[in-house]
C-alpha cells in the first residue's frame, strides 16, 4: 500500500471514529463547543504522532485515549489560570432555570461528576467499553476503573433521585 492510500485510510478510519470522539468529549467537557475544540486538538495530535504508521494500532483505543489526556491537559492548564484570576472578582451569573426532562437531569448530574468519575462511567456507560477497555485507555488497573464507574453510578442514582420531583397528593 503507498503512503498515500495509507494516509487516505486513516483519514478515512478518522473521519468514521468523530461521532464517537465528539460524544465521549461532550460529556467530558461539558459543552459542544468545548467538545469539538478537544476532538479537533485530539485528531490533530494522532495524525501527527502516527504520521502514516497506524498498521496494527487500535484506532478506537488511541483516539478515545489521546481525548482523555488532552482533556486532562486541559483541564490542569485551567486550573492553573483559574489560580491565578483567583485575585479578579466573579462576575455575577444567572440562576438556570429548571428544564424539565430525565435526559437534561442525566447531564447535570454526569457534569458533577468529579472528571475522573465521569470519563469512567461514559467509557464504560455510554461508549459501552468493557472496564478492561476502559482501564487501558486510562491507564490505570481494571480494579481501579470498577471502583470508578461503581462510585459514579452510585452518585449519578443519589443526584437523580434528589432532582426527582416529589408526587402530589390530594
Amino acid at each position: 500500500m503507498t503512503e498515500q492510500a495509507m494516509d487516505r485510510a486513516l483519514r478515512t478510519a478518522l473521519a468514521q471514529l468523530l461521532p464517537e470522539l465528539r460524544a465521549f468529549a461532550r460529556y467530558l467537557a461539558g459543552s459542544r463547543a468545548e467538545a469539538d475544540d478537544l476532538v479537533q486538538e485530539a485528531v490533530l495530535r494522532t495524525l501527527r504522532s502516527l504520521d502514516g504508521r497506524s498498521e496494527g494500532v487500535d484506532l478506537r483505543a488511541w483516539c478515545l485515549a489521546v481525548v482523555r489526556n488532552t482533556f486532562h491537559e486541559q483541564l490542569r492548564s485551567r486550573r492553573r489560570e483559574q489560580r491565578l484570576a483567583e485575585a479578579a472578582p466573579d462576575p455575577e451569573t444567572p440562576a438556570e432555570q429548571e428544564v424539565p426532562g430525565r435526559m437534561r437531569d442525566l447531564t447535570r448530574a454526569l457534569g458533577a461528576l468529579p472528571p475522573l468519575l465521569r470519563e469512567a462511567v461514559i467509557l464504560v456507560g455510554a461508549q459501552g467499553l468493557s472496564h478492561q477497555e476502559a482501564a487501558e485507555i486510562c491507564a490505570v488497573p481494571v480494579g481501579t476503573m470498577k471502583a470508578r464507574v461503581s462510585r459514579a453510578r452510585r452518585l449519578l442514582a443519589e443526584a437523580l433521585e434528589k432532582e426527582a420531583p416529589v408526587p402530589v397528593t390530594l
